[in-house]
């Protein structure tokens, strides 16, 4: 694979919040429609696993790990946290939160944090020794981010705080409105340069100066339509994808599209629903549906490039790009490697069997993959120039 691998898009659909805790993608699937058969193919890459370890089940939230430092650090909901080699994957070191956690992990190599129950911020060293701890407005489900100076989070209550990032001292906090109902979800945060790109409710990004939480641009990507508040709901999924001049994303009920990072003016945008985040590259943006189609447009224009449905009802992550294949995972564990080219399947990985809720992520020449029952694992392949 290749070395130089860029880290995308994450955060998926877990429940519905708001007014309502009915899931509506449980009710919107005909119980016939089962998770399509494997498909056979004849592999043109070689996939191995490197290393696995096991850190800790995600219960009902969703936890991303994040690389630093030739570094793997996760999280789990019993308060794990550890430090893994990312070349080896033994463990450097396991600390104990001492309280469930809800999301996790932000890190920028020298200091990482995660949220524990009822909204609290935590933050440690790289050797996994506690900084501080601080209270947010209310429970956070997405992944801190870290960057300039600051820990960035986002509460469910549609609060977003940034606290030093050496005292934990709240340094500003923004609020925007909530819609009537919105996805119970891990929608993420993509720090660009001094700005800070936050998936929302209502089908919003919105960029702030990670300095003082100043609006630099707010902007759609799925404008909600129709009669009913469910009808209406159309949240942002995952992180933006970054790259270059364009930042990306998907809307649930929405629109997958790339905007100006700088100035937040809308390049294209395609219709296309989805509960996770988009992959991009030099040339592509990549979307997985919630029917289980992986797309690929073009960067520039949105062009539509190809589409594979033979995963359908598969409840598909996050796309990443590595070289010249596409991987996505699966809700029963499975890694598909696609070609970039085309769509076709090249390659097939198992795991423990459980949904890849989080993006995967690269370290070096790895992909990096978190499971739902805890397993932590990295992959490689064989004639993937």
């Amino acid at each position: 694979m290749n070395n130089v691998l860029r880290m995308l898009g994450l955060g998926t659909l877990v429940l519905v919040a708001g007014c309502s805790s009915w899931n509506p993608f449980v009710a919107k699937v005909d119980p016939s429609n089962v998770p399509a058969a494997l498909v056979d193919f004849k592999p043109s890459m070689s996939v191995r696993t490197v290393w696995s370890t096991s850190i800790g089940k995600s219960g009902n939230y969703v936890f991303s790990p994040a690389n630093a430092r030739n570094s793997i650090f996760a999280a789990a909901e019993n308060g794990s946290i550890s430090r893994i080699s990312a070349v080896t994957g033994d463990t450097i070191w396991h600390i104990q939160a001492g309280m469930t956690l809800t999301a996790g992990v932000g890190t920028d190599g020298n200091t990482l944090a995660v949220a524990g129950e009822k909204g609290v911020v935590l933050a440690f060293d790289s050797d996994g020794k506690l900084l501080w701890k601080a209270q947010a407005s209310s429970e956070i489900l997405s992944a801190p981010a870290i960057g300039r100076g600051v820990v960035v989070v986002r509460s469910v209550d549609n609060r977003i705080a940034a606290y030093d990032v050496a005292s934990g001292k709240q340094k500003w906090s923004v609020l925007r409105s909530t819609p009537a109902l919105s996805l119970r979800s891990a929608p993420g945060m993509t720090i660009v340069g001094p700005s800070i790109v936050i998936a929302m409710p209502g089908g919003r990004l919105l960029s702030l100066s990670l300095e003082n939480g100043g609006v630099y641009w707010e902007a759609a990507i799925g404008d909600p339509r129709g009669v009913t508040e469910l009808e209406r709901m159309t949240d942002v999924s995952g992180f933006p994808a970054a790259y270059g001049n364009d930042v990306c994303a998907a809307a649930y009920q929405g629109r997958v599209g790339c905007l100006d990072v700088v100035k937040g003016s809308g390049r294209w945008a395609k219709k296309l629903s989805s509960s996770v985040g988009v992959g991009i590259d030099e040339q592509y943006v990549y979307a997985a549906d919630d029917r289980g189609a992986v797309y690929a447009f073009t960067r520039e224009s949105g062009q539509s490039v190809w589409r594979n449905e033979k995963l359908a009802n598969r409840g598909l992550s996050t796309p990443i790009s590595a070289g010249r294949i596409v991987a996505v995972a699966d809700n029963q564990g499975y890694v598909h490697f696609l070609s970039k080219e085309n769509g076709a399947f090249v390659g097939r990985s198992g795991s423990d069997g459980s949904q890849i809720l989080a993006a995967p992520i690269i370290a070096g020449s790895f992909l990096v993959f978190q499971t739902k029952s805890g397993t932590l694992f990295a992959v490689t392949g064989d004639n993937a120039q």
